[in-house]
């Protein structure tokens, strides 16, 4: 009976991933999705989407609500760069060979527990998993790996969202990729058993940023006749890095993010330049903000650094400030300074000409500069602003009334008369002047009131000297 029980439940987990795997070739690209619970807790029931269904994010907040309503609260995230059906169905043991499966630990622990299991969640919907579990708890999540697990001591009654992130290979040797995928079952086999030593009840979720493997759509018919171009695969779009943010009171107040971040100083003869985007930006990335504040008429966000072009103490400081101008009839906020402090010494911009839009939206600016089209101009001409630029790559920011996790509506900086725009405009009217006066020249034509008649004299033309 539990060898039947057993080859059902093959059955209908290879028929998910056939399914999933269809539906991937007519819709966006899905990851799959697995949570369970520590042994002696049982996950919620949750109606699992019909088989091939895309689960949204907002499906998926949904199940991971329900699901997490009666589970512990010690959350870890295993957060894979890739993960596909195909490598469940290729390295695991979904089809009953258990023995070479590269999953072992993780189907251990599926197969001792309450789970749940979601064979096609989209991928942004996946990427976002972290920020959903951090509205689960209400908790900033922590990204650590085995080791530091082991040093930590987790209390459990106390709410922590603990994030693992896991590699993965892609290459041209499939046994690259299937080593990778057992190092990786390996990390959560030691991370489960330091959980389960600490006595430290806890609910796992094992997903991926993106799929390991795109299946394109083709044509459903294919003529014999048709002739096609090679062509190089389609690369996967990047995941883009969260914003920054700085909460007070455990909620957020600044956000800001960019592409990327340089700061350049003159000096010697030449600019030097260093880029902070990878000291600022990105997954597992926690820079300082010792020094920031925020209320409601007043926001400061303190980026400190170490080691930037030789200086062992280093900040980058936004200034914000939020008014009421009678005028418009509205709050509106605006950056009116920017400093750089370095050894003791400050570099101050000013931005309150260009860098402002109301309270409750967020500015963007494709390019935000102290150089090229400057937006930050220096404030003085007594401090060290001209030894320095600051340049910001699609640049985004907002210090008040923020909702949420995320940026409200963006105020853009881009004017409506674009340079296109008026080379349209001077083009057409160029066009319409030389039309206006070709029909001019054209309506004052006459025709002649007189014609000569061969037989008659000739007109004679009087000559005047």
């Amino acid at each position: 009976m539990a060898a039947s029980r057993t080859g059902s439940g093959n059955a209908r987990m290879i028929l998910y991933l056939f399914l999933c795997v269809f539906a991937a070739a007519t819709s966006d690209e899905q990851v799959p999705l697995v949570a369970w619970a520590s042994d002696g807790f049982v996950l919620s029931p949750v109606n699992a989407p019909s088989s091939g269904h895309t689960v949204s994010v907002d499906e998926l907040e949904s199940f991971l609500s329900r699901a997490l309503s009666t589970s512990p609260h010690n959350l870890l995230l295993f957060l894979q760069d890739k993960l596909s059906v195909d490598d469940f169905t290729m390295y695991g043991g979904v089809f009953g060979n258990k023995q070479d499966s590269v999953f072992q630990n993780l189907e251990a622990s599926l197969r001792s527990s309450s789970s749940l299991w979601l064979p096609c969640v989209s991928s942004s919907a996946a990427a976002g998993v972290s920020t959903l579990l951090q509205n689960q708890i209400d908790a900033a999540p922590l990204y650590m790996n085995p080791d530091t697990l082991a040093q930590l001591r987790l209390n459990a009654s106390v709410a922590a969202l603990l994030v693992f992130r896991l590699p993965y290979s892609s290459g041209a040797d499939m046994m690259s990729t299937k080593e990778v995928l057992s190092g990786n079952d390996e990390v959560m086999g030691q991370v489960l058993s330091i959980m389960k030593t600490q006595s430290v009840p806890y609910t796992a979720v094992f997903t991926a940023l993106g799929p390991s493997r795109v299946i394109e759509e083709s044509p459903a018919v294919h003529s014999v006749w048709s002739r096609s171009l090679l062509q190089s695969r389609r690369e996967e779009p990047a995941v883009p890095n969260p914003p920054l943010e700085f909460k007070e009171k455990g909620s957020v107040c600044i956000l800001l993010w960019a592409e990327t971040v340089v700061v350049s100083q003159f000096r010697s003869g030449k600019w030097e330049r260093h880029d902070l985007t990878s000291k600022t930006f990105g997954r597992g990335v926690t820079p300082d903000l010792s020094g920031s504040s925020c209320n409601e008429s007043h926001s400061r966000l303190v980026l400190n650094y170490e080691d930037v072009l030789d200086y062992r103490s280093f900040k980058l400081i936004f200034v914000m400030n939020r008014r009421h101008y009678k005028v418009s009839a509205r709050h509106w906020f605006t950056m009116d300074r920017v400093h750089l402090e370095y050894d003791g010494k400050t570099a101050t911009f000013n931005g309150s000409r260009h860098i402002y839009a109301p309270a409750e939206y967020s500015y963007r600016c494709e390019s935000v500069s102290s150089s090229y089209y400057p937006q930050l101009s220096p404030h003085s001409d007594k401090d060290n602003a001209n030894e320095w630029h600051i340049s910001f790559e699609d640049f985004q920011v907002q210090g008040f009334n923020i909702a949420g996790t995320g940026f409200s509506y963006a105020s853009d900086c881009a004017s409506f008369f674009t340079p296109g725009i008026w080379m349209g405009l001077v083009t057409s009217l160029l066009m319409v002047l030389v039309l206006t006066y070709g029909l001019h020249m054209i309506m004052q034509l006459r025709t002649m009131d007189r014609f000569d008649d061969p037989k008659g004299p000739a007109i004679s033309v009087p000559q005047t000297e």
